[in-house]
């Protein structure tokens, strides 16, 4: 009697160890499947994709699991869309685009210096241009923007050792240069551009003269970083 009962316990333990192994041989096959259906991008360049251990053929970074559900940019930009040649011939906004491009060019260079008397001349960029013939519905928004854009010019010249400061406040300067282009337009081809590491995502975004990447938020730790997301006419 007491030899059935030992082997009614031992038979048990092994039907509840052999069910203990497959519950967890189980799981690592479900980990495997999720792990080979993860798929990987460069966090530089989204478009270059892969599996684990790839690298990006364009900046030889290791590629990363892509999220699920990316988060939208946190600051959203106005989009720029054509603009009458009414509303162009109100205002001349290429002086002040013109001293943005020479802020842009300089934190690219990692050069904090030039960066701050482009600001400089920007600021008096903005007090120079002649806003007398603007629509009174489109007067308001005009100072509104200029106003704030100045602010920003005016941190980055007293931020000048301070080139991560500067980088801060061109971000916001960049979201007010292009309400400006959004409304009033341009008068040359200019490019806008985003760099998806910047700030998380949040606001990386800049004007551009130039069809290729210059980076003015990391400069030449990061110069080729970002995409260009529109062509400006």
């Amino acid at each position: 009697m007491k030899k059935i009962i030992l082997s009614s316990v031992l038979l048990a333990l092994v039907v509840l160890s052999c069910n203990q192994k497959n519950k967890e041989t189980g799981s690592e096959n479900e980990q495997t499947i999720a792990q080979s259906d993860e798929k990987y991008s460069c966090p530089m360049h989204p478009e270059e994709t892969g599996k684990k251990g790839d690298s990006c053929k364009k900046c030889g970074m290791d590629l990363e699991p892509v999220k699920e559900a990316q988060e939208a940019p946190e600051e959203k930009i106005e989009e720029i869309v054509p603009v009458s040649d009414a509303v162009k011939a109100s205002v001349s906004t290429e002086a002040i685009i013109n001293a943005y491009l020479k802020i842009k060019n300089a934190l690219a260079k990692d050069n904090g210096k030039d960066a701050a008397a482009a600001s400089t001349d920007f600021i008096k960029a903005v007090s120079a241009t002649n806003a007398d013939k603007i629509d009174k519905k489109l007067a308001e928004k005009y100072l509104n923007v200029t106003e704030d854009a100045k602010k920003q010019a005016g941190l980055i010249v007293s931020n000048s050792g301070k080139i991560d400061q500067q980088r801060i406040y061109f971000a916001v300067l960049s979201k007010d240069i292009t309400s400006l282009i959004a409304t009033f337009g341009s008068k040359q081809k200019l490019y806008q551009d985003y760099c998806p590491m910047y700030n998380e995502g949040k606001n990386g975004y800049w004007i551009s003269e130039f069809k290729v990447i210059k980076n003015p938020y990391y400069g030449s730790e990061m110069l080729e970083c970002g995409g260009m997301i529109k062509e400006i006419k």
